[in-house]
């Protein structure tokens, strides 16, 4: 059968040329048979005499034409006359011009001429026009079924829009099949609506995305992640994925590649729409910062026109339909920004900077677009540019950052910013590029002016790099500055000296450097801030000797009298400094005042007003205060979480430390065990705190059972801090847990050399806190009244301090040995005592522990039922196995109390029988029993 086809597609590339592209057969469609079998299913409706209608919808270059012409070949091998017509862009305004096509291709040959329909659709043969185009499609029905298939029925001129319309109603009993293809969302003609060229109910098929499969046959791919990453930068789009092919090289980026002759068809198809190119262009350049009113503002549009060309945009699928209409794919954006000259580029992007910074986006955002406002000069841009890069470091951009950093120094800056910025980007190189990062610090120091400037610029960046490899960079730079500035004097030195003492001593396990070496400087010294820098280092070193508590904390007074924190910033002072000053309200509230500042802490893993917290917690935690601790310590805890410092900020390891201690003390063991089960022993083990952790740690696997790791833990600990040359026992009270865990194990003489090397450094140390611990654990590992003598001297020492749980613990154990010893009534108020101060503190296990012995203390002070002289169950006990020939040392083995405490008892048993000593024994407890037999 013959087939009539015309087709006057215009080629996409070239979109308004005119040009007619050849009628090629249609190739296999990828990704499109289901579309396709639809389409074709209405082939038996027609060829059994009914008219059937399908509307091919979906958005530019999603494959509406191509589907067209593989349907109507199919079509025309089903037996279908088939004719085809394309309305165009540059036809849309003449009368007949789709009727035209239809009705020159539908002209059976050999038959008379008849006149052109456009002819005939002035007023006056309207209807006559109308009737000859339907006699023309019904004339062709007489030689067969027909397929009638309209590509890009949305540019149709009115006419052909009428004249389609009028020929439906008037074909539903022939077999005619009508197939149009339409831009969804494009605004509806003015006179003709789509359904009335196709009727109320025609099948339509929306065509959507290609799959990954798909995707990957059109690019020549094999399907993967590559194939996966094309599609979804083009949205599956088949003429986005033709044009993205060719620029498919290898290890390139989908979502970083477009095509300017995208762009150029996209601006091109959008230009009828009023304002619609402006807010296209400025959508490429917003990109994902793209809103309402920053489009509108960047376009320089009325926001009521902008709204409209944005509706426009979103019902044609080229802006996404959402409170942020970016553009659709990242390939349509990247092609319309090719399409851009560099130079308009560059100012719209800082335009964008700017608009986003007024409207308090992220500085990462507006980083973002200032990298692509090359050439422009933005003085304004330098902040931004290195808080964003800052970030990017935090969050592990370290490339990103030194990109954002080398973009800052484009601009024009002063001697000291630059060495500002080149400081920060040897911090970001040092990532990726450490040689690199050496030659930048150098790079700095040759640009050191203005020596105030060079040396607050140098302590900021020691403050910034907290630890590990971070922190060596930041001791060399410092130290080059140094070595700069040493010309100035020492009050221009010398705080930049401290500071580099103090992360040298952080950051690492062994000694720190000699601190002596720099005591030829101090005579000299006038300046406030170098004074108390001094005296900074003069209360390490009281710390570190572990020599005198009272020169500590006069020395760490002296550094607070400023108003100026940046000292106790610094992770290893801070350590130290609430370590020693927990004790003493007073400067706790200094210290608390003096790091409650505005800005930003200078360490990007410590949030804002984290160490002011933290230092209030560790005061509470020292005072026995263990629930408001623990709110303290959560809290910031989970401000850490957020920013990933938990595990490597030393900050952040304390804070999960003192939060596990905390919660071993009031017996949330489940809680501090998955705590420590996130934490990461092996990235924080070269950080000072990491000590605080690993005795954490100990304390709770001793409190939970797992006695000999926990004993281990706490030994590790020790040697840690041995090995770092810090003697001040107030630190970690190691020794007094592990000699406890000793007494567990049985190891007895280590228990007893650890509560001496305890005493004898809390003695020379002098604070009541770190002593009366002490004193506690000796009473543990002595005997009798030495015990005694030891535990009532800890109790008097931690009365004098806020060391309500210590006191709870001493008071504890005194109570224990006192019932011991058979004074029941001492025992009963002492552990009474106990019981009241560790409830107030919350210490729920020491609570327990501390009623239990009360309750046992109360039932040996109750007489024994079964004799007359009122022998308590301890002292009946006792004299009956006395009774029976055994000696005071077996006694006190079987029934495991000391000798002494034995001899007490029976004093008080030969006072209430009325004996004066062993060799009656026997007879005045039968006796005794015969009458309460009697009775």
């Amino acid at each position: 059968m013959k087939v009539l086809t015309v087709d006057t597609e215009v080629n996409p590339e070239h979109p308004g040329s005119g040009a007619s592209v050849p009628k090629r057969p249609a190739p296999r469609l990828p990704g499109r048979e289901p579309e396709l079998g639809r389409l074709t299913g209405l082939f038996p409706v027609v060829l059994g005499g009914t008219a059937a209608s399908a509307v091919l919808a979906g958005e530019f270059g999603m494959g509406k034409s191509a589907l067209l012409r593989t349907a109507a070949a199919l079509a025309a091998d089903a037996g279908f006359t088939v004719a085809t017509a394309t309305g165009s862009r540059l036809e849309s305004h003449l009368a007949g011009g789709l009727v035209r096509q239809l009705a020159d291709a539908l002209e059976e040959p050999g038959a008379p001429p008849r006149p052109p329909v456009a002819e005939l659709c002035g007023p006056a043969g309207e209807s006559e026009a109308l009737d000859l185009f339907f006699r023309i499609v019904r004339d062709a029905t007489d030689r067969g079924p027909l397929f009638l298939g309209i590509d890009n029925i949305h540019l149709a001129d009115a006419w052909s829009m009428r004249c389609l319309a009028y020929i439906r109603n008037r074909v539903l009993d022939l077999p005619v099949l009508i197939v149009l293809t339409s831009v969804v969302g494009y605004p509806p003609h003015r006179e003709v609506a789509l359904l009335d060229v196709v009727g109320s109910m025609p099948l339509t098929i929306t065509l959507n995305g290609l799959g990954d499969a798909a995707a990957a046959e059109i690019l020549g791919l094999a399907p993967g992640e590559l194939a996966s990453a094309c599609r979804e930068a083009t949205g599956g789009n088949p003429v986005l994925l033709q044009a993205l092919r060719p620029r498919l090289l290898p290890g390139a980026d989908p979502h970083e590649l477009g095509s300017s002759l995208i762009g150029q068809v996209l601006t091109t198809r959008v230009q009828e729409f009023p304002h619609a190119p402006a807010i296209l262009h400025a959508a490429a350049i917003l990109g994902e910062d793209a809103g309402f009113d920053l489009l509108a503002r960047l376009a320089g549009v009325d926001e009521l026109d902008a709204l409209q060309a944005i509706d426009t945009l979103v019902r044609l699928h080229v802006l996404n339909n959402s409170d942020q209409p970016t553009l659709t794919y990242s390939f349509v954006r990247n092609s319309l920004l090719k399409d851009m000259p560099q130079t308009t580029r560059a100012v719209n992007h800082s335009r964008a900077a700017k608009l986003l910074t007024e409207a308090g986006a992220p500085p990462e955002r507006v980083a973002a677009h200032l990298l692509e406002a090359t050439s422009i000069r933005i003085p304004w841009a330098v902040d931004v540019l290195r808080l964003s890069a800052r970030d990017a470091v935090f969050s592990g951009q370290a490339e990103l950052a030194a990109r954002h950093l080398r973009r800052a120094l484009e601009e024009r800056l002063t001697s000291g910013r630059r060495m500002a910025v080149l400081l920060q980007l040897a911090h970001a190189e040092f990532q990726f590029d450490p040689p690199g990062a050496a030659k930048r610090v150098r790079e700095a120091v040759d640009t050191v002016g203005n020596r105030e400037t060079a040396a607050y610029i140098a302590t900021a960046m020691l403050l910034s790099l907290c630890g590990g490899q971070d922190a060596r960079l930041g001791i060399s730079a410092a130290g080059q500055i140094a070595a700069r500035l040493d010309a100035g004097g020492p009050d221009a030195v010398w705080p930049l000296l401290c500071m580099t003492y103090l992360a040298e001593a952080g950051s690492r396990l062994g000694p720190p450097p000699e601190f002596r070496d720099f005591e030829e400087q101090w005579a000299p010294l006038t300046d406030p801030a170098a004074q108390r820098s001094r005296s900074a280092l003069l209360a390490l070193d009281a710390v570190r000797s572990g020599d005198s508590a009272q020169d500590a904390v006069g020395h760490f007074a002296d550094a607070l009298t400023g108003d100026d924190g940046e000292l106790f910033e610094q992770h290893y002072f801070f350590t130290l400094a609430t370590a020693v000053l927990s004790d003493e309200p007073a400067h706790v509230d200094r210290l608390c005042r003096v790091l409650d500042v505005e800005r930003e802490p200078w360490d990007v893993h410590v949030p804002h007003g984290a160490l002011p917290t933290l230092a209030r917690g560790i005061a509470l935690q020292a005072s026995g205060d263990l629930q408001r601790a623990s709110v303290h310590f959560e809290s910031l805890l989970r401000r850490f979480d957020e920013r990933g410092g938990t595990t490597t900020c030393p900050v952040g390891v304390l804070c999960a430390a003192k939060l596990v201690e905390c919660w071993v003390d009031l017996g949330r063991f489940e809680a501090a065990t998955s705590l420590l089960d996130r934490m990461d022993f092996v990235a924080s083990q070269g950080l000072f705190t990491h000590t605080y952790l690993l005795y954490a740690r100990g304390r709770l696997r001793v409190a939970t059972g797992y006695t000999r790791f926990g004993f281990e833990d706490l030994l590790s600990c020790g040697r840690r801090l041995a090995h770092h040359g810090m003697r001040f026992p107030g630190f970690v009270p190691w020794r007094a847990h592990a000699a406890r865990a000793a007494l567990a194990l049985g190891q007895t003489d280590d228990a007893a050399r650890l509560a001496e090397e305890d005493i004898n450094a809390s003695a020379r140390w002098g604070a009541a806190r770190p002593l009366g611990t002490a004193l506690t654990t000796l009473g543990l590992v002595r005997e009798d009244d030495e015990a005694e003598r030891a535990l009532q001297k800890a109790i008097t020492t931690l009365r004098s301090s806020p060391s309500r749980l210590q006191l709870a613990t001493a008071l504890t154990e005194l109570g224990t040995l006192q019932a011991r010893h058979g004074q029941s009534e001492k025992a009963i108020e002492t552990l009474r005592q106990a019981v009241e101060l560790s409830e107030q503190c919350g210490a729920r296990p020491l609570a327990r522990r501390a009623a239990e012995e009360l309750r046992s203390a109360r039932r040996a002070l109750t007489p024994a039922k079964d004799n007359e002289h009122g022998l308590t169950r301890q002292e009946n006990r006792i004299a009956v196995m006395a009774a029976q020939g055994l000696t005071n040392r077996e006694i006190a083995t079987a029934l495991h109390l000391t000798r002494r405490t034995v001899e007490l008892h029976l004093s008080g048993a030969y006072r209430k029988l009325g004996i004066p000593g062993r060799a009656e024994l026997g007879g005045a407890l039968a006796k005794s029993s015969q009458r309460a037999d009697g009775r």
